[in-house]
């Protein structure tokens, strides 16, 4: 098990930092019971070993005048991987699309798309998402609400794993 390979205080750390990324150093080796300039290093260590990619402010796409978030499913005509990985790099490209997730199944990509109001999202679908070389269909669900938006990993569920296996 991945989660396994770190200590308590690492994964500690982890969490404390998913939950808010800003937190200074000193507050953070508080909150994990450790002195800062062990926590700095470890926290350095984290990251070089990618277990921290990045961190983001959680910005809100509304309060900017993005009014509409719709979830593409996209299924393409070929799922060769130089084709996949052309349609990757397209979605990459594309400022719209938030999120691109492979899937197994009968749809190849989910997409998470945000867009100031129905008709940008309508001129995005039919000129440059459904016109792509290589897409077969795509299927939209504009989203009315969200009940749930939390990044990251549930961490409890983490160490009631590692327990039950220790």
């Amino acid at each position: 098990m991945a989660g396994s390979k770190l200590d308590p205080i690492d994964r500690h750390i982890l969490a404390e930092l998913q939950d808010d990324g800003r937190m200074t150093n000193v507050e953070l080796a508080k909150r994990v019971g450790i002195s800062a300039p062990p926590c700095l290093r470890r926290v350095r260590t984290l990251e070089e070993a990618g277990y921290i990619r990045g961190y983001h402010a959680d910005i809100d796409p509304r309060e900017l005048g993005f009014e509409v978030q719709v979830f593409a499913m996209v299924r393409l005509h070929s799922q060769a991987e130089s084709d996949l990985s052309a349609f990757e790099g397209r979605c990459r490209a594309w400022p719209l699309v938030r999120e691109c997730h492979m899937l197994n199944g009968e749809i190849d990509f989910i997409l998470k798309c945000v867009a100031p109001d129905l008709p940008s999202f309508q001129t995005f679908l039919t000129q440059e998402l459904t016109a792509a070389e290589n897409v077969a269909s795509v299927k939209t669900s504009l989203v009315i609400r969200c009940a749930k938006d939390r990044p990251g990993v549930p961490f409890d569920v983490l160490e009631a794993r590692l327990q039950r296996s220790a």
